[in-house]
């Protein structure tokens, strides 16, 4: 269970090898988690991140975890869940993709999709039917802002970001009054190995800030996140500009 600030004991990581999520995980882990799954797929990343999170003293284990497997989510995630009760899941997988080849790769595109869309909203409704079976918990979904709007930088992306967004949220809608809390976090550009090589856009940030914007939204029970803050108004502000000028913006 949480204590009274929203801190859970236990947590699931899909995408074990995320650097937000394991970010998110130490944060955790220094407040009062004690028992950590990583779901991935098996690699030595998967087991050095595993390593690093018991060096602080937290009890964990890996998950075979695939996203385009989706066949397999609801036995292997399911599972957890009759070992015991899971505070908190933090739905953090995902992949930039790479525009340019994308565009002319179509099935590189749908890769994207799959893994950002499809794969996420197989694994979101499996968790949270098991949170909602266990009576609490939280369900915390990476989305970005890039869902905001599609750039012509990186609309594959986007667009997968803008579909896993509307789910998460509706999502939410559905689980209220269920005890389960449902939680978008729309972070900007973040300094990470997926964006490394790639021009820092204005309001740039880093894992551990999305890991703290991620616990301040469990205390106060937030229903959406954005990473800085400042970033609601500047996509506010963009969502309204007219599609002729949008195209000719640097963004």
């Amino acid at each position: 269970m949480k204590d009274a600030f929203g801190a859970p004991q236990s947590l699931l990581v899909l995408g074990g090898t995320s650097e937000i999520g394991l970010a998110t995980a130490r944060r955790l882990i220094a407040r009062r988690t004690r028992t950590v799954w990583l779901a991935g797929r098996p690699s030595p990343g998967l087991t050095a991140a595993a390593d690093s999170l018991r060096a602080l003293g937290a009890d964990v284990h890996t998950v075979p975890f695939d996203a385009l497997d989706t066949e397999s989510h609801e036995e292997r995630l399911g599972k957890l869940f009759t070992e015991g009760d899971i505070d908190m899941v933090l739905l953090a997988f995902g992949v930039l993709g790479d525009q340019a080849r994308d565009e002319s790769d179509p099935l590189a595109a749908v890769r994207v999709a799959q893994t950002n869309y499809t794969g996420a909203v197989s694994a979101g409704l499996v968790c949270a039917q098991a949170l909602q079976a266990q009576g609490h918990g939280s369900l915390v979904v990476l989305s970005s802002v890039a869902g905001e709007r599609a750039r012509r930088a990186n609309f594959i992306y986007g667009s997968s970001k803008a579909g896993l967004d509307a789910f998460a949220q509706g999502l939410g809608d559905a689980m209220h009054g269920t005890g389960v809390q449902v939680m978008v976090v729309r972070p900007g550009f973040v300094r990470t190995k997926m964006t490394r090589g790639l021009a820092e856009a204005p309001l740039a940030t880093t894992p551990e800030a999305v890991a703290t914007a991620i616990e301040l939204g469990l205390r106060r029970r937030s229903e959406t996140v954005w990473v800085p803050g400042s970033l609601r108004v500047v996509m506010s502000a963009l969502r309204h500009v007219p599609r002729t000028l949008f195209r000719r913006l640097p963004v």
